[in-house]
């Protein structure tokens, strides 16, 4: 898109995008016509072009296909969140000391920073997990599942440090990243926002269970 300037003497002109503002420009109009679509295949780069204002020609001078533009508009931003959210969440395992109430703090902040990132990444979690099977298998497979992974493994290590049994490590990390997804749904979408309460009371179920012991007799 050309921006309007004006000379010395006032008479207005144009300036051409620099090439990295004009990629900048692509991907935005690119990520909002697939977030109303719904996913890749229901877009067109006509679409595309249209919402950046530009012909299609432009398109493919900065990207050689749709495929390619899905993934640098919605994939690669997705994937840099997740990892964001991991190192996070890392970092906090690497310096807590695991007492109940250091470790229910600790629980506590990393809903919180996981609730906040994922809302924010909902629509291109939306796009990618639930729309062109191949893109969200290829995704889950090589990103989040690898994240998860990574989130198990910082706990593992943790807890080994502690002498604790790292067992159920990976399969935490599997619980703690859904009740956090459901928790940014809640957030985005629920009649009320999750508040540092909610937060706190979901971090004590998880680390000490969200049910009472049934005495069998």
């Amino acid at each position: 898109m050309a921006k309007a300037v004006r000379t010395e003497d006032g008479r207005p002109t144009t300036r051409r995008l620099a090439a990295v503002d004009r990629r900048r420009t692509i991907l935005e109009a690119a990520r909002q016509a697939f977030g109303e679509t719904g996913d890749m295949a229901g877009t067109t780069m006509r679409t595309i072009a249209e919402r950046a204002g530009i012909s299609e020609g432009v398109i493919y001078r900065h990207f050689e296909s749709k495929d390619q533009l899905f993934y640098e508009a919605v994939v690669e931003p997705l994937r840099e969140a997740v990892d964001t959210l991991v190192a996070e969440t890392e970092a906090v395992d690497a310096d807590v000391s695991l007492t109940p109430q250091v470790q229910l703090e600790a629980l506590t902040e990393l809903y919180s920073r996981l609730t906040t990132t994922l809302t924010e990444v909902l629509p291109l979690l939306g796009l990618v997990l639930f729309g062109d099977p191949v893109v969200a298998r290829r995704f889950y497979q090589e990103h989040f599942s690898v994240a998860m992974d990574r989130l198990g493994h910082a706990w593992a290590d943790a807890e080994q440090r502690h002498g604790l049994d790292v067992d159920l490590a990976a399969i935490s990390a599997r619980a703690v990243m859904g009740s956090a997804l459901v928790l940014a749904l809640e957030s985005a979408h629920g009649r009320d926002r999750p508040t540092r309460d909610t937060f706190e009371r979901v971090a004590l179920g998880a680390s000490q269970g969200y049910f009472p012991a049934i005495d069998a007799g």
